[in-house]
């Protein structure tokens, strides 16, 4: 049986919608692909978006920034010395984007002018930090993406 140009093409583009579909089928059924949006409340987080431009612009237009060092005991974030500490109030936020179970956020309060976040509350790799602070009525908003390596 001979097989003219006409015949080879069309056998060609069925092979290769094939070969893509299963693929597409494959993908969408594994178990082992983690399909979640990043965050749960995906569109009321993007609905508070505005909010956090305000306060991070407000930070950076007020000289309010904070510091991120990396200290054999964890991550220090050191809050500017002229603000006095028992006025600021919020939440820290840590972020692991390949693991959402490693998520969590800590209180801000403030004994001296820094924040320690433990070493063995992080492992290595990827994290987020947003830091949701409040002086004096004013908010303002800290984020930073780090790549954290344990000293030890």
């Amino acid at each position: 049986m001979k097989i003219n140009w006409g015949t080879g093409i069309v056998l060609a583009f069925i092979g290769f919608i094939s070969f893509i579909l299963f693929f597409v089928v494959r993908m969408s059924m594994d178990h082992k692909a983690n399909h979640d949006l990043v965050t749960e409340n995906y569109y009321r987080a993007e609905l508070g978006y505005q909010n956090e431009i305000d306060a991070e612009n407000n930070a950076h237009a007020k000289e309010v920034d904070l510091k991120l060092e990396t200290t054999d005991k964890g991550l220090k974030l050191v809050f500017p010395k002229n603000l006095d500490i028992e006025n600021i109030k919020g939440t820290v936020s840590l972020y692991r984007p390949s693991n959402k179970h490693l998520d969590f956020d800590l209180p801000v309060s403030l004994s001296k002018d820094y924040l320690l976040i433990p070493d063995n509350r992080l492992l290595d790799g990827r994290w987020d930090i947003k830091v949701f602070w409040e002086y004096q009525g004013e908010v303002y908003l800290f984020k930073k993406k780090i790549t954290y390596h344990n000293n030890k």
